[in-house]
């Protein structure tokens, strides 16, 4: 799997995991209801609140983690690998054109670029992100 498929995987799971059974944003006939993928995305037309949910691990995390600025602390938090050279293919994944020796600049394209991709698929961000 891509790292930004572990990303979007790892959020969207505690989402789902966050939200019980036969609660609001369930499909109302489970026969009508898409079938669930690997990658474990929302249902259709059920999107995922990218900030409570990280919110809430941080929360649990306990080690004051600036995931809203930083992509290495939002790769801890997901308990992802967030080393340089895990960063250098996510960038090479998400089509960064700068020099990824430049790892302050390569970081702040990074976090951007993952918030837009994690709308892009289904996430929903405070518009402030």
């Amino acid at each position: 799997m891509s790292i930004f498929g572990s990303i979007l995987s790892s959020i969207f799971h505690h989402a789902n995991a966050a939200t019980p059974a036969g609660t609001a944003g369930a499909p109302a006939n489970a026969a009508t209801a898409a079938p669930a993928t690997a990658a474990a995305s929302p249902a259709a037309g059920t999107p995922v609140n990218v900030d409570a949910v990280l919110t809430d691990l941080a929360t649990k995390n306990g080690q004051g983690l600036n995931w809203k600025e930083s992509i290495v602390d939002l790769l801890k938090l997901l308990g992802l690998d967030s080393s340089l050279d895990a960063r250098k293919k996510l960038a090479g994944e998400l089509g960064y054109t700068g020099d990824t020796n430049d790892s302050a600049a390569m970081n702040i394209w990074l976090i951007k670029e993952v918030r837009q991709k994690l709308a892009a698929n289904g996430g929903t961000l405070p518009a402030g992100l």
